[in-house]
């Protein structure tokens, strides 16, 4: 429930055209409507509340540091070994919609497994396509490098819990083929396994908030999309029925903005975001005004924990 105004985003990768997205979108919301999900993916609640930069901030930005509410995230770009030179060669940040696809399914392979060794070498194809990207083309590339710059990347997630303070010190993914073979046709293969870190699995384990597959790939245009269905799946229904929670505008744009000068631009842009977000989540209960942001009392998009690891 909100109000709509017109408004366009300039933080998505938009395909070449703009109306496959609108296509995507009213398809996926008439599915989710009508019918219970079949695939369920996962975010780390940390991920929920913080995010990676939405754009390339440079090779040159090596820590990338974000805190809201009780969770907190530092991350520090890494560098992969070149095997024809044997040289450590620095890779940047990850960024945008692609490592936030990645992590939603190297979590889920994770957790219905119960191992942090996960065979991708055929789902992380499949997951793709799923996604309506390209199998075969960029997207794949842009996987495998954004790939790369988690493996590397150090990552060190905290919680406040009850006044008492929880970090994890990890890399997400500890082990894997970085610089991917390729067959006989050109075609750039998948490593056959990827191992998350024990550190960071276990941590999952305990902070994993359940996504419907559907939205999250009708939103895999737009990273700030991805934030901010991820945020309200974790909060939304944890907001008490009787006390609704307001965020100020100031609050939103250090959340979601922080890289907009004018908080005209933001507040167009958020706006925007919301309603294609709510579109893929209409239990979603909320209310956005000049103010701010009113959040009330909801369902969550996956309403039973059972899912988890099952």
């Amino acid at each position: 429930m909100m109000n709509k105004e017109p408004g366009h985003t300039k933080d998505f990768e938009p395909p070449d055209d703009l109306s496959l997205i609108k296509t995507r979108l009213i398809n996926s919301s008439h599915d989710i409507r009508m019918s219970e999900p079949e695939g369920i993916t996962y975010q780390h609640t940390v991920f929920c509340q913080t995010g990676l930069p939405y754009r390339n901030p440079g090779d040159e930005l090596r820590r990338w540091e974000r805190k809201q509410g009780n969770a907190s995230l530092l991350i520090n770009a890494g560098e992969i070994i070149n095997p024809k030179t044997q040289d450590f060669v620095a890779v940047g940040l990850p960024f945008g919609p692609k490592p936030r696809l990645i992590l939603t399914h190297l979590n889920s392979q994770a957790l219905k497994t119960g191992s942090p060794v996960i065979e991708v070498e055929s789902s992380l194809t499949a997951f793709v396509k799923r996604l309506g990207l390209d199998g075969n083309g960029r997207d794949i590339r842009a996987i495998k490098d954004h790939l790369s710059r988690l493996s590397v990347a150090t990552i060190r997630l905290g919680f406040v819990l009850e006044n008492r303070a929880v970090q994890v010190n990890t890399q997400i993914v500890k082990a894997f083929d970085l610089w991917f073979q390729k067959n006989e046709h050109q075609r750039v293969l998948w490593p056959s396994t990827v191992q998350l870190s024990e550190d960071y699995f276990q941590s999952l384990v305990k902070h994993a908030v359940p996504l419907d597959e559907r939205a999250v790939a009708a939103l895999s245009h737009s990273a700030m999309c991805l934030d901010v269905y991820a945020w309200l799946a974790q909060r939304l229904h944890r907001v008490k029925k009787e006390q609704p929670q307001f965020i100020t505008w100031v609050a939103l744009k250090d959340q979601f903005g922080y890289h907009y000068d004018r908080m005209d631009n933001f507040k167009r842009v958020f706006r925007t975001t919301l309603s294609m977000v709510h579109s893929q989540y209409p239990d979603a209960r909320f209310q956005i005004d000049g103010k701010g942001m009113t959040l009330q009392h909801s369902q969550p998009p996956i309403r039973s924990r059972s899912h988890l690891l099952s």
